[in-house]
């Protein structure tokens, strides 16, 4: 099954209209987190320390107090979906789901499972490898894992921060900007190579090697989002990919320091 092909938008205001609706969807979300990203990667060159010897922490703590830590972490998830309903919002049509527009919806669970679990293990397994020859070659910094027995909701807080992350990014750079790029008259592997661009820059802030995974990670996924018309699998490999580096990848920087670089 190949995605539903969109209309070439031939409206000269219409066109400047997608154009600016894509450049405010992109600043308040994953737009300005590449900026920022770029910006902390150049900061992290500019120092002294070489790059390999530095670290950045995922999902760190908010407060000392725990209601204030739960309430701040829970919140940053949910206000972070509302750029995620935004999009839903804009692909809507009268008679038209955006769900189903994008692949987004359970009209298929079985297969999309399937899908799903196959590119997690597709990339996951080289992404690891990437990750420590990065570190090896001094080019990734190392990742601070954030331990997993701090609060009872420290777990169920990392597995919805891995949602919002799928969630987040299959969405707006895939389903989203698709669609949009589409309907501009973009050929296919200019928006694969655009979308793949946009996810590795938002992963710069943890080094150069991320950018090329998740560059590689982009292209396949816009590759499979071409070929199959739909989200739901993507979120549900970006999904498990990223429950498993919040959730198992502490226990590993745990048990294996000097392969992890702890």
């Amino acid at each position: 099954m190949t995605r539903e092909r969109e209309l070439l938008v031939t409206d000269r205001a219409e066109r400047r209209r997608i154009w600016i609706e894509v450049v405010i969807v992109l600043g308040l979300s994953l737009g300005a987190s590449a900026v920022y990203s770029i910006v902390s990667l150049v900061a992290k060159l500019t120092k002294p320390v070489p790059l390999g010897d530095q670290s950045t922490a995922l999902n760190t703590s908010q407060s000392t107090r725990e209601w204030l830590d739960f309430t701040y972490q829970f919140l940053n998830i949910f206000f972070a979906l509302f750029a995620v309903a935004l999009v839903l919002y804009l692909l809507w049509r009268p008679g038209r789901s955006p769900f189903r527009r994008i692949g987004f919806d359970l009209s298929r669970p079985g297969r999309d499972l399937g899908a799903g679990l196959a590119l997690a293990a597709l990339i996951g397994i080289p992404g690891i490898a990437l990750y420590l020859g990065g570190r090896a070659l001094g080019i990734t910094v190392a990742v601070s894992a954030s331990p997993l027995d701090t609060f009872w909701w420290t777990i169920p807080i990392l597995l919805l921060s891995a949602a919002n992350a799928a969630l987040s990014e299959e969405i707006i750079v895939v389903g989203y900007l698709f669609t949009r790029l589409h309907q501009l008259g973009w050929n296919r592997w200019a928006i694969i190579l655009g979308s793949a661009t946009l996810r590795g820059s938002y992963h710069l802030y943890q080094g150069i090697g991320p950018f090329f995974g998740n560059l590689a990670m982009g292209v396949l996924f816009g590759w499979c989002y071409e070929k199959w018309g739909r989200t739901m699998p993507l979120v549900v490999a970006h999904w498990i990919l990223d429950a498993a580096s919040f959730v198992l990848y502490p226990l590993a920087v745990l048990w294996f320091p000097t392969l992890f670089g702890a």
